[in-house]
């Protein structure tokens, strides 16, 4: 896997003050992405296994709220082995810090078993994240009023009740 950016203090994609991982690959392709450079999945630098140990030591400083899993996409089947292991990893090394991740894809249509991007990794990511913000950008629903979103189609997910109760239950912050 590759990443485009690793953003400290970051503020902007998850509530409190996150450490931010942009990975790269996307086959979603969205129509006004913010970052289609990162649609490549050779842009950036290659996640190695001092990238991880960098980003989990920044991490356990003790401000940070969570970690923040964005890209490109970080349920690319490429992908998902590598965000699996660092979800592992701050599981065990910081566990009161709490993880979303944003995905183009969508829970019901995309991440579920037999559903296009599901793998042998994804039922372990979705079980170990507080929130996921699922859905395509789509430019003709920009929202820059939203919180945490960029499209009116975005959902904020709480993925703990969510998991629990079998059935999507959207975060009070939508």
């Amino acid at each position: 896997m590759h990443y485009g950016e690793i953003i400290t203090a970051d503020c902007a994609n998850g509530p409190g003050i996150r450490v931010s991982l942009f990975v790269s690959g996307c086959t979603n392709c969205c129509k006004g992405c913010f970052q289609p450079e990162t649609w490549d999945f050779n842009y950036g630098a290659e996640y190695t296994k001092e990238t991880e140990d960098k980003l989990l030591s920044e991490l356990k400083r003790p401000y940070y709220q969570g970690l923040t899993i964005l890209g490109g996409e970080p349920f690319e089947p490429e992908n998902q082995p590598y965000v699996a292991k660092l979800i592992r990893r701050v599981r065990e090394d910081v566990p009161d810090r709490d993880i979303w991740i944003f995905t183009g894809f969508t829970y019901e249509s995309d991440l579920l078993p037999g559903q296009r991007k599901y793998t042998e990794e994804t039922d372990y990511i979705l079980d170990n994240i507080d929130m996921l913000v699922d859905g395509k950008f789509i430019l003709e629903k920009k929202n820059l009023m939203l919180k945490f979103r960029g499209s009116e189609n975005q959902r904020i997910i709480d993925m703990i009740s969510t998991r629990k109760e079998g059935k999507v239950v959207l975060s009070e912050l939508n």
